[in-house]
């Protein structure tokens, strides 16, 4: 049980690695990373509903962010053997100073001891903040 712990501690902090990192990558349009640690089915669902594949995400990665800035928040890493969920938010910038928020969700799958994305969820708003109808703040009668 102790052994199992500790390589839970070990993966999570590597998925926390992995995840700043594929930050990095997208802002630095790091193509070779993606190449690297993308598994080769690997699909992105983007928030506008398009699919791409790992062929079609590189290309759109070569032209760089649409972002200038795009900063980490409320990341929760969950260890489920050799899978693992990496959830997100994330507080961009674009180049004309409007803001806006992205949540996303990566699945992880550990393949010959590496982890490998193979899937991302992405979800943008242009509103900061929390919404939805259980979201908003109690009214007064």
């Amino acid at each position: 049980m102790e052994t199992e712990m500790k390589r839970d501690t070990s993966d999570k902090t590597t998925l926390e690695q992995l995840n700043q990192e594929y930050v990095d990558a997208f802002m630095n349009a790091d193509v070779d990373w993606y190449r690297q640690h993308l598994a080769e089915d690997f699909v992105c669902i983007e928030s506008d509903g398009s699919v791409l594949d790992k062929v079609q995400f590189l290309k759109n990665t070569v032209k760089g962010p649409d972002v200038a800035d795009y900063k980490l928040h409320e990341v929760d890493v969950r260890v489920y053997g050799d899978a693992a969920l990496v959830r997100a938010t994330g507080v961009w910038t674009r180049r004309d100073g409007s803001m806006g928020m992205s949540r996303y969700i990566d699945v992880y799958v550990k393949v010959s001891a590496e982890w490998k994305t193979v899937s991302a969820q992405i979800t943008r708003t242009s509103r900061l903040g929390p919404r939805g109808r259980y979201k908003r703040p109690p009214t007064n009668p």
